[in-house]
């Protein structure tokens, strides 16, 4: 079922590279060698980037996805910052080549009722909401969410990003794409705090021995839909692991080290036990534009 485009988008889908590294609560940041753009948006404080986040999936029409990626990464990432929100990462799934995968934060639920109003309601959406629209089949695929745990949540204060000019041209030069993995877990309804204690104090520390690098962790926020326009996932009980790595060598590196390690076994295996179904995997590559990575 189509909706209507003047109401509701249509999205579902030698050098070192920008890294974002939690350990002990401290951001490590490696700029790359290329200029970058400070946007405005990005001068805010990081903690605004992550109190509320979307985490959502868009199943695009086949061979679509190129499309929406170079229209989003090029109108759609300062146009909605300037309207109030963070723009935290984009993402082809590696496994679905059909779906766009991305992330947007808000400081709070009124604070995203007020960004989505002036976005959607203003000029750029109204301009490119018919060419974004036509690659899409579904894009009503959303999570609504909050920290896990007091610093679970994104730092976005160091990483800076390329205009669309730069990361244009940076296409056009061999490079390293990061990997980035996001486990979902389902769980009954009020289990989510004390899932993600489990996460933080047992799949955390096997995830980061592993050579993973602990980007975030999120649990539904249930908090009624302030843009009602815009579909989320109601009654979902979810708590979000979202894990980064430099390359798809290191990424490989780590899938073998868990499968070779019985703690981790032993963690999955009390993790499988408290939820509803099996987990979800998402393996991700960032756009060239994306923060997150």
């Amino acid at each position: 079922m189509r909706i209507a485009t003047s109401t509701f988008p249509r999205w579902r889908e030698g050098e070192e590279r920008s890294i974002l590294t939690k350990q002990d609560n401290r951001s490590v940041y490696k700029q790359d060698e290329h200029p970058v753009f400070e946007s405005p948006a990005m001068n805010r404080p990081s903690r605004l980037a992550s109190p509320i986040v979307e985490l959502r999936q868009y199943t695009l029409k086949p061979g679509q996805r190129e499309t929406l990626i170079g229209l989003f990464d090029r109108e759609f990432i300062e146009s909605q910052e300037a309207a109030g929100m963070t723009i935290i990462g984009q993402f082809r799934d590696l496994d679905r080549p059909d779906m766009f995968v991305w992330l947007r934060g808000f400081a709070d639920m009124e604070a995203r009722r007020k960004a989505l109003t002036a976005f959607y309601d203003g000029p750029v959406w109204a301009e490119h909401r018919n060419a974004a629209n036509a690659t899409m089949i579904d894009s009503d695929d959303v999570l609504l969410l909050k920290p896990a745990w007091p610093d679970a949540g994104f730092d976005l204060s160091g990483p800076k990003r390329r205009t669309a000019s730069q990361a244009e041209n940076g296409s056009r030069e061999p490079h390293l794409d990061g990997i980035v993995e996001i486990s979902i877990h389902h769980l009954r309804r009020g289990m989510e705090a004390d899932f993600a204690e489990r996460v933080q104090a047992e799949m955390v520390p096997q995830l980061t021995a592993s050579g993973g690098r602990l980007l975030g962790a999120f649990d539904s926020e249930h908090a009624e839909n302030t843009f009602p326009r815009l579909p989320v996932r109601a009654g979902e009980n979810v708590v979000i692991v979202v894990v980064g790595f430099d390359d798809g060598d290191a990424y490989a590196k780590y899938r073998n080290a868990l499968g070779a390690s019985p703690a981790w076994q032993a963690v999955r295996q009390t993790m499988q036990a408290a939820s509803t179904k099996p987990a979800e995997t998402l393996r991700l590559t960032p756009t060239a534009r994306s923060l997150l990575r």
